[in-house]
């Protein structure tokens, strides 16, 4: 299966060390030019009658001329970022929107307001508005900066003046009827009909691949609690070995430290690889949205076309002209985001699995070294042994 090809087609002058590539990558989004940098963090609980909900404070320093201040601290919850993107979405139907983390993640795995939840969505969402930050288009769209500036007043006046619910419902039956219409696009693009088939083809991959880094995760979850109660016991034969105690607290260390190594192994797996591999399992389910939404500006324009044909007259020749121009500049959108989208992917894969196995590596030396100079010292203890009995 070639479909994924060019994920393993890699250059073999990109440097190996997962820190070197992170400074090529540098280099290359030169960051210096950067003028938006946005950091969430501080999350607070808070607790009414009616519910109980997390913000998060959000900062801004900017040195862009369309904003008043160079320097915004704001607090948000779950809710607004979830307002954010569907402005996004409206906005611009056809560009590829960073995903959300899920209302509930883990699968109910881990409870709602522990330490661990909090964090790890505190993660995502720093890392959502981020890459909003830094997309050549939506870094400029009005609601983001209204997002990251308004106070909390002012932005719940804002979304107060978004499109009424008819008007929300109007939309929501033309996209079905749109979708309904013939069950397919007659005039589609080959190279959409090709990011079709990519797609089907990587979200099946990337959902295979996420399925078995948290399976592997979870057992050396076990692994590793299993390891913990080992230790202890070396220590507590030891007491009652008196000719080989030595012997046994010097194992009782080793998998103390093997033990500590496999923490830090997990630590790894659950901050740089589960988060990559679930963030693109969420980005294949974005890009079929956004590639159906396409075909639904397609579809318009077909049946517009079929009605002006029926009709024999050009009755529809103006919105036919307007609609050519929307499936112009959808599709020019979803190119230009598709390519830089794709390549985002390739480096954020390779700089994941380079970093994965780096430290499979490193853990696999540290633990070998470990027994190694364990064997080694009780080698020197026997040969020291041996050579007293042998005096007379």
């Amino acid at each position: 299966d070639t479909s994924l090809a060019e994920v393993n087609s890699f250059s073999s002058s990109v440097p190996i060390s997962p820190s070197s590539m992170i400074n090529q990558y540098k280099l290359e989004d030169e960051p210096e030019l950067r003028d938006l940098f946005i950091t969430v963090d501080d999350p607070e609980s808070h607790i009414t009658a009616i519910e109980t909900f997390i913000t998060y404070r959000v900062v801004t320093k900017t040195s862009r001329s369309e904003f008043d201040s160079s320097e915004y601290e704001v607090r948000r919850r779950y809710q607004d970022f979830l307002w954010l993107k569907s402005k996004l979405e409206e906005a611009h139907p056809t560009l590829i929107i960073p995903p959300l983390p899920e209302k509930f993640i883990m699968k109910g795995m881990v409870e709602r307001f522990s330490e661990e939840f909090i964090e790890t969505r505190r993660k995502a969402l720093h890392k959502f508005l981020n890459r909003i930050a830094d997309h050549p288009t939506l870094t400029f769209n009005e609601d983001f900066k209204i997002f990251l500036t308004a106070q909390a007043w002012e932005l719940s006046s804002h979304k107060k003046q978004g499109p009424g619910l008819l008007s929300r419902m109007g939309q929501t039956v033309r996209a079905v009827a749109s979708s309904v219409r013939g069950g397919g696009v007659k005039n589609r693009p080959e190279m959409f009909t090709e990011m079709n088939n990519y797609m089907e083809a990587f979200s099946q991959k990337i959902n295979v691949l996420d399925k078995i880094a948290h399976r592997i995760y979870k057992e050396e979850r076990e692994y590793f609690h299993e390891m913990k109660e080992y230790g202890p016991i070396h220590t507590l034969w030891s007491a009652s070995e008196e000719d080989i105690a030595e012997s046994l607290k010097g194992v009782a260390s080793c998998i103390d430290k093997c033990c500590k190594a496999t923490e830090k192994k997990m630590a790894g797996l659950s901050e740089n690889l589960l988060p990559i591999l679930h963030e693109y399992v969420l980005y294949s389910e974005i890009l079929m949205g956004v590639l159906k939404r396409r075909d639904q500006i397609q579809g318009e324009l077909d049946s517009k076309v079929d009605a002006n044909k029926k009709a024999d007259k050009d009755l529809f020749s103006e919105e036919i002209g307007k609609l050519e121009d929307k499936v112009e500049c959808a599709n020019n959108a979803l190119k230009a985001d598709w390519d830089r989208w794709k390549q985002n992917m390739q480096c954020d894969m390779r700089s994941t699995f380079t970093n994965v196995a780096e430290n499979n590596l490193r853990y696999y030396e540290e633990c070998l070294a470990t027994w190694e100079s364990f064997l080694a010292s009780q080698t020197v203890e026997l040969h020291m042994e041996e050579d007293s009995e042998d005096r007379p």
